[in-house]
């Protein structure tokens, strides 16, 4: 292993070989061509994400995206406090945890009816399935009609699809984000004139000490939740399938019930999570592992290769639904953990639940028909074969 590059589809369908070079010959990496710098053991990623002042979010958590003007597209993640304090005590007012908890029945409700037709024919693409439940959640948690949720889910899977080595955004995916972008604000003109029980309508009138959100923060934070929300969401809960049946001693025990569907939701994020990495700016001149990193240098913060080292978990390489996953970094930590991780854990442990319920533990993947997606950041499938049985009623 020579080099490190987020953008390599190599890396993407594999990481797992570069993150333990990083981790154990490189800690503090860096690449020239790129111009990023590198950190990946556990203790440095936790440090970095504690310390706003040092590791600013102000040019945003993407390296593609990288600049002072994130913010203007990235919303409230491409800011430091006290900014980011204020907008994220403003969406808060609409992203409530009751508003999230009232969705459980919602979300069984539609798991229930994607996947029953697909028991008829026994075998599908299990990403399809994935992808269409966290669509809809968000669509309705936002306020996005049935008729305009394929073209969210369209826009969200070319918005995060990067097909240059160089991490350079395609004309397509801008014109995506623009797309999606004038969508969103077509919304926010329809609520003020009719308001709804949505988190756009919340948005619209969240007031703290005065201060109101305008209409381009409402925007950034409508596509952050429905691009990245959408996508995470989905390839955690495929990974977290595709997982479970690589590892057959673990599956025969959730599926028995003796371990239940939160740790495999849990381990998932900490063995393989779809978030790869998160970005940060140094505001001033910091000695990492002997070497002195510049001011304003872009650093990536490997989410991904934290969570498995062995320096923070014992055994990290071997997949264990049973083991304490209380440091994962798949959320992040601070001020910036997820404001969404709820919901995705949410999400998750009701499909896999669902699963559970309805077909037995003895289902297969096609693993050498599955694909990757062309991302990055968000790691995950873009297509998994799966055949399935319906689960035998005692």
């Amino acid at each position: 292993m020579a080099s490190y590059n987020p953008n390599d589809p190599a890396l993407q369908a594999d990481p797992f070989a570069a993150y333990q070079w990083l981790r154990d010959e490189q800690p503090l990496y860096r690449n020239d061509k790129l111009g990023f710098w590198a950190i990946s053991r556990h203790a440095d990623v936790a440090t970095a994400w504690r310390d706003n002042a040092t590791f600013s979010s102000d040019h945003g958590p993407a390296l593609e995206q990288w600049g002072p003007d994130a913010a203007q597209t990235m919303g409230f993640v491409a800011l430091d406090p006290p900014l980011h304090t204020l907008r994220r005590r403003q969406i808060s007012q609409g992203f409530t945890p009751s508003r999230v908890r009232r969705l459980e029945p919602r979300i069984r409700e539609l798991t229930r009816a994607y996947l029953h037709p697909l028991l008829e024919h026994g075998s599908f693409d299990f990403v399809d399935f994935a992808t269409a439940i966290p669509v809809d959640v968000i669509s309705e948690l936002i306020g996005v009609p049935p008729q305009d949720r394929s073209l969210l889910r369209r826009l969200s899977q070319q918005i995060m699809t990067r097909d240059d080595l160089d991490g350079h955004l395609t004309s397509a995916v801008k014109e995506a984000n623009a797309e999606l972008a004038g969508y969103y604000a077509s919304l926010l003109t329809e609520r003020r004139r009719h308001p709804h029980e949505d988190l756009i309508t919340s948005l619209l009138h969240a007031d703290v000490d005065g201060e109101r959100l305008a209409d381009r923060d409402v925007i950034a934070t409508l596509m952050l939740l429905g691009v990245a929300g959408n996508e995470t969401t989905t390839k955690l809960i495929s990974t977290a399938w595709r997982c479970a049946w690589q590892h057959p001693d673990q599956r025969e025990r959730v599926w028995s019930g003796d371990i239940d569907a939160g740790a495999w939701v849990e381990e998932t994020l900490r063995y393989e999570g779809p978030s790869q990495y998160t970005a940060r700016r140094l505001t001033r001149p910091v000695e990492l592992h002997g070497i002195t990193v510049p001011a304003d240098a872009c650093i990536l913060l490997v989410i991904a290769a934290a969570n498995r080292d062995e320096r923070a978990f014992p055994d990290a390489g071997r997949y264990d639904m049973t083991r304490d996953t209380s440091r994962t970094l798949a959320f992040g930590l601070g001020q910036h953990f997820c404001l969404g991780a709820s919901l995705a854990r949410l999400e998750a442990t009701i499909v896999l639940q669902e699963l559970m319920k309805t077909v037995e533990a003895d289902y297969d993947v096609d693993v050498a028909s599955a694909s990757w997606a062309a991302s990055p950041n968000v790691r995950g499938h873009a297509h998994l074969p799966t055949m399935v049985k319906r689960r035998r009623t005692t």
